[in-house]
């Protein structure tokens, strides 16, 4: 349940999915969209309520017969999202932490909650360990220069994998060249996951941090990151977990991983832009130094030497995106009152059912795990990415095309770039059938 919480309006705290029997947080004034999500061929796996979903008309900005596939770049987003945003800038705005008048305490009390929301989200010991940041690319950096830039010495090494984001490579790149220590990189197996047997090959003592991407923003390919982190800890490493495409797609919770950090980003969880969060072990927190300096995150400043407030707020200098933190309580509110194990069942049905009708056409390739969670890259024969996407989009679907800022794995897998259709709450077989439409359209166009 939600933490109490006196800035978001009720809607943002309870409104769930609509219904097909017209309940829910429709658009005043908008026509009705017919849902898309009805399965052919029976029903998804069920996860304890009934599937499939039904809630395209929370999302306002999807308009009827628009097929938005690119949910791993950024989500659309919910009415109640929209809603609290609107509320917390036009009826309660105040600054945290430093008001004693009403508003600036209630909106400090809805910042902490949101923190609290955000723990119990992830399954977090303490609200303490959980730390707002811009996006999952600061809290990596975060951690490589007040973590890895403080315990690294020349001659230590970092683990990462073949299917990194970019913005799991380059801070560890950045902070190992300034420290002196080492890279080394974990193969895949041949369906597209990382390999875990390598990688236990590849540790040593002198591994000091292991970075991985739980879900692939590629591929799809959901790591077993409880063996990750008991390999990591088996020489003593730490291990940090890229969580961009897993918190909006499947139940996450640290404890029961065992990782040392987890990052992710609240736009592609249904939640504003500019906000994420980095969660950290509570005494590796504690050992950190600042990551910036300046308001908020200090004990006591003099001229002759300051000190730091303890975590979170020692990462949190200055004032914060507040309204992003309450836009991202109502996304998780949003999330969890659907369940993510009914999105994910939702979600894998749809990949299922993609990766089935693109096996029928000889002139695709389709990348990843056949059980990929929410997202499915490929490759039309001959024709450039770029191009497919734009045929696609003449026909009103939205996919992304390019290295979606994972060149190394785009040279693992021998393409300059890859189409990628990735989905959301929102998405339905109707969806499929175009985007399946689509590309059949671009393989007679360029056959």
């Amino acid at each position: 349940m939600s933490e109490d919480n006196p800035i978001l309006p009720e809607l943002a705290r309870g409104g769930g999915p609509s219904r097909s029997d017209g309940g829910g947080a429709g658009v005043a004034g908008a026509a009705h969209r017919p849902s898309t999500t009805g399965f052919a061929g029976g029903p998804p796996p069920r996860s304890g309520e009934d599937l499939p979903l039904d809630v395209l008309a929370d999302f306002p900005a999807i308009p009827e017969g628009w097929a938005y596939l690119d949910s791993a770049a950024t989500a659309q987003k919910p009415r109640a999202v929209v809603d609290a945003i609107t509320r917390a800038y036009g009826e309660t705005y105040a600054t945290v932490h430093r008001g004693v008048y009403q508003r600036s305490a209630d909106m400090t009390l809805a910042y902490e909650a949101a923190r609290r929301r955000v723990a119990a989200f992830t399954g977090a010991p303490s609200a303490d360990e959980v730390v707002f940041v811009r996006g999952a690319t600061e809290g990596i950096n975060l951690v490589a220069q007040c973590w890895a830039g403080t315990q690294l010495e020349a001659g230590d090494r970092i683990l990462l994998s073949t299917l990194e984001h970019h913005s799991n490579i380059v801070p560890w790149q950045m902070t190992a060249e300034r420290v002196g220590a080492a890279i080394d990189v974990v193969p895949l197996t041949a369906d597209g996951r990382i390999d875990l047997d390598a990688m236990e090959r590849m540790l040593t003592p002198a591994h000091k941090l292991v970075a991985l991407a739980h879900v692939s923003n590629v591929l799809g390919s959901v790591l077993d990151a409880k063996r990750a982190a008991e390999l990591a800890h088996g020489v003593g490493a730490k291990l940090l977990l890229d969580g961009c495409q897993a918190v909006p797609r499947m139940p996450v919770n640290v404890a029961e991983l065992g990782c040392d950090f987890y990052v992710f980003s609240g736009h592609k969880l249904y939640g504003p832009t500019g906000i994420g969060v980095l969660w950290g072990r509570a005494e590796l927190l504690d050992a950190m130094p600042p990551y910036q300096g300046g308001g908020s995150m200090i004990d006591r400043v003099t001229f002759a030497r300051t000190t730091y407030a303890p975590p979170p707020g020692r990462f949190e200098a200055g004032t914060p995106h507040i309204v992003g933190v309450v836009g991202l309580h109502a996304a998780i509110d949003y999330v969890e009152s659907i369940g993510l194990e009914r999105i994910h069942a939702h979600e894998t049905a749809l990949v299922r059912e993609t990766r089935e009708a693109l096996a029928g056409l000889n002139s695709v390739r389709v990348f990843g795990p056949d059980d990929s969670a929410g997202i499915v890259s490929f490759a039309v024969e001959g024709v450039h990415p770029h191009d497919v996407a734009t045929i696609l989009d003449e026909g009103q679907v939205a996919i992304r095309a390019g290295h979606h800022c994972a060149q190394p794995l785009m040279d693992a897998l021998g393409v300059p770039a890859t189409a990628r259709a990735s989905f959301g709450v929102y998405n339905g077989p109707a969806d499929v059938a175009a985007l399946v439409k689509g590309i059949e359209r671009v393989t007679r166009i360029f056959g």
